[in-house]
Parts: C-alpha cells; sequence; structure tokens
C-alpha cells in the first residue's frame, strides 16, 4: 500500500495545481447560479477505521440539507447546475484536498454518511480498514445511480407502490444498491491491485466499463421488477 499511499499524495497535489482554474470556474458558476450559498458542501462522512472526517464536494443543491442522502434524477433539489457538475462528476473535484490530506485515496469504497457503516457485520468490515476513495469498483457500476433510482420508482410507482418515492428510493439503496456495493468494496480490500487501481482511474475519467470481480462493471444498469417483488438485473446473475 506504500505505492498506492506516495501515488495518492503526489498526484492529488499535481492535480489541485493543474485543475485549479478548472475549479475556480465551477466556484464562480456555483457562486453565480446559486447566490447566497456556500460554494463547497461538506459533511461529514466515515472513513478509515470508522473515523468520521469531513468530505468536501462543490454545491449542486439549492438550500438546506435535509437530511435525506438518497438522490435520484430529477430531485428538486439539485440545481441545474448542479446536474451537469453531477453528471461529468466535477463536484467531486475539491476531493483532492481530502487525498492530499491522507483522508481519502483516488480509489477506494465511496464514504457513507453515518449509520451504514454500523451496519456492517463481520468479514464486511473489513472494507472500514481502507481509506474511502473518490471512485471505485462499485461507483464505476453504478455510475448512473440516480437515474437507476429514479427508473426503480417510476417502475415501482406505476405498480401500485403507495410509498412515497423518497420511501421507495431509500428502500431500493438500503436492500438493493447498497449491499452490492459492500460485496464489491470487501473484494477490493481482498483482491487489491495497484494497476487495477490505475485502470479505475483511467476508466473513471474516460467512462469506460471494466471486467472486475467476474463481471463487467459498466457505466450502465438497468434494474426491472419481475414477479412482483423481485428485482433483475441484466448485468448480474439471478435475482436480487
Amino acid at each position: 500500500m506504500t505505492l498506492k499511499y506516495l501515488f495518492d499524495r503526489i498526484f492529488s497535489l499535481l492535480g489541485l495545481i493543474i485543475l485549479s482554474p478548472v475549479m475556480l470556474l465551477v466556484a464562480i458558476l456555483v457562486r453565480i447560479k446559486m447566490p447566497g450559498e456556500s460554494v463547497l458542501f461538506s459533511q461529514k462522512r466515515v472513513g478509515k477505521d470508522g473515523k468520521l472526517f469531513t468530505i468536501y464536494k462543490f454545491r449542486t443543491m439549492a438550500g438546506h440539507d435535509d437530511g435525506i442522502s438518497v438522490t435520484m434524477a430529477g430531485d428538486e433539489r439539485v440545481s441545474s447546475l448542479g446536474v451537469k457538475l453531477r453528471r461529468y462528476k466535477l463536484d467531486e473535484l475539491p476531493q483532492l484536498w481530502n487525498v492530499l490530506k491522507g483522508k481519502m485515496s483516488f480509489v477506494g469504497p465511496r464514504p457513507d454518511v453515518p449509520g451504514y457503516a454500523d451496519l456492517l457485520q463481520g468479514n464486511d468490515r473489513e472494507m472500514l480498514k481502507l481509506r474511502p476513495g473518490i471512485t471505485a469498483p462499485a461507483s464505476l457500476k453504478y455510475r448512473n445511480e440516480e437515474e437507476l433510482i429514479a427508473d426503480y420508482v417510476k417502475q415501482a410507482k406505476a405498480q401500485g407502490d403507495s410509498r412515497s418515492e423518497r420511501d421507495i428510493a431509500l428502500w431500493f439503496n438500503d436492500n438493493v444498491l447498497w449491499p452490492d456495493k459492500v460485496r464489491i468494496n470487501c473484494y477490493y480490500a481482498s483482491h487489491y491491485s495497484f494497476l487495477k487501481d490505475l485502470e479505475m482511474i483511467f476508466c473513471t475519467v474516460l467512462g469506460r466499463k471494466m471486467e472486475y470481480a467476474g463481471e463487467d462493471i459498466a457505466p450502465r444498469l438497468r434494474f426491472s421488477i419481475v414477479q412482483g417483488n423481485r428485482i433483475k438485473c441484466d448485468n448480474l446473475r439471478g435475482f436480487r
């Protein structure tokens, strides 16, 4: 992991220097498009060894955070500028500072809000030994996560689900997406490869798919509700 640590420190510093004009432009746009709001969004997340740290992003939501951690496409909280920043992952650029400080890595499990880490049991807690990352195999697989959630909510509503859209979205995240992310993150923890890290960074920047853990980590997935409450994904075998 020494090579990973050195890579993170060196290239996060270079990234902050090289991308500073882009970050300045984004900051100006956020200030113009969302006047009265802070340019940066900060939030406590769970980091290495379960310790909390403050993550930084460019603000993409107008108004105050209402405590809801799941976002889906079309969410009215996300500004028009925020939609574009999220699509091209530009809102993540301030996390280069988190990487430089040693709180994050370029590649590692995405840091969750407090609460989810408490649900990890047994070998699943091994993923907490890693620094959280800007990207990860699970991030690549669920690159279009917000669209996936919105599509599932639409299907559920069409089949007569009486729950609110946010309750459906939260259920889908907690019972389908999050467990699969934990599975992939645990595989990453036990099969670490620096070369795979480089490949993940490359695929993240270019939006490419890659093979990982025996499956194609593709930038596009689709879940379908079949036979009642069972859910099928065309990139996974069987049903969830």
